[in-house]
């Protein structure tokens, strides 16, 4: 199978660094400065075992790497606010022996949250859901930094919306050669959903900086409850903490690379690199959204959403507002959702 990396980020990249130093047929698909470095320099992927380059092939579009193979393998790794252009751009493209990648070939999603799969599926026939356990970084063009040691991650793999099949099966055994865990399961979304309620943090992380503070850990505590209620009332079953420290346990240790200061998180690194976009509307909204649904308030997740998308559209340093000043504002958030409550609401 030949594999095109669609979004080849720190998610992308290390994926697409490893499955290349593994001996598999691998295609980059990226825009702007990053392709023009990989183009120029190859991916530059930063592990604990030093610098590996990979010269790989690397498209924008479609038109440039002409008609699919049949055994093509689609993996989409941008982010998931860039999701709907990249199926839009790649759903109609040609597949030799007839017939689009939307109709034939299979499509994995390696994303934060749960709503690429659910755009995926309004295309493709063949979706694939991704859990993404992966610390890796991208910052500067060309160059991916993949930490982790002596996994480099550990992808759990499914049919969406469930089941498994022969491909999903054939794709772990690729990625199990290439310094990934890659557990088949039935159940995909349990453990996404269990990563998105981690992934809460990201917002937080952003623009506040690590969160290491204690105040800063107990305003996460509270971020991550609003999440779980939420996923309580929507009935959306999830991975348990201990479910997911006994499928990690010590597989993955962070070991510090030269040249490659351990960055933050991916909506940290989106700020770091002034994109104008972050995926909060997809962490964080995915949870103000259920609430909606399910008349669960989520003040503390509708902030780190707002500031999230401020920090990103202004282009705002990641980690520039002082803790407690966000602090303050998820008081006043708090306080405001108890007053509009009360004995005169409608709700």
């Amino acid at each position: 199978m030949r594999y095109v990396i669609i979004g080849a980020g720190a998610v992308g990249g290390t994926i697409a660094g490893r499955l290349a130093e593994a001996g598999q047929q691998v295609v980059l698909v990226a825009r702007g400065p990053h392709r023009a470095a990989l183009a120029e320099h190859g991916l530059r992927l930063r592990v604990p075992e030093g610098l590996l380059t990979f010269r790989l092939p690397v498209v924008e579009s479609p038109a440039e790497l002409g008609t699919l193979r049949a055994d093509d393998v689609l993996v989409l790794a941008v982010k998931t606010q860039d999701a709907e252009s990249a199926l839009r751009t790649w759903g109609p493209s040609p597949v030799e022996g007839g017939a689009t990648a939307a109709e034939r070939l299979p499509l994995f999603c390696a994303q934060n949250g749960v709503e690429s799969q659910r755009l995926a599926l309004r295309r493709f026939r063949h979706v694939y859901g991704v859990c993404v356990w992966l610390p890796s970084t991208h910052v500067d063009p060309g160059v991916v930094a993949a930490a982790g040691s002596p996994l480099t991650g550990i992808l759990h793999l499914g049919r969406h919306p469930h089941g498994v099949d022969d491909t999903v099966r054939r794709v772990a055994a690729d990625l199990e050669k290439a310094r990934f865990e890659a557990p088949v399961v039935p159940d995909v979304s349990r453990w996404q959903y269990a990563k998105l309620l981690s992934n809460l943090a990201n917002a937080l992380e952003a623009v506040s900086g690590p969160v290491g503070d204690p105040r800063a850990e107990a305003l996460h505590a509270r971020v991550r409850a609003e999440g779980e209620s939420v996923l309580r009332a929507a009935g959306i079953p999830y991975a348990s903490t201990d479910e997911q420290r006994a499928a990690r346990g010590d597989k993955i240790t962070l070991v510090p690379l030269d040249g490659a200061p351990r960055g933050g998180g991916s909506s940290w690194q989106s700020l770091s690199r002034g994109t104008g976009t972050i995926e909060a509307d997809h962490l964080n909204g995915e949870i103000v959204l259920l609430g909606r649904l399910h008349g669960v308030p989520t003040p503390l997740n509708e902030l780190l959403q707002r500031l999230a998308n401020e920090f990103a559209r202004e282009r705002r340093a990641p980690g520039s507002l002082p803790l407690p000043d966000l602090l303050a504002l998820a008081d006043t958030a708090v306080a405001f959702l108890q007053d509009s409550r009360g004995p005169h609401s409608l709700a």
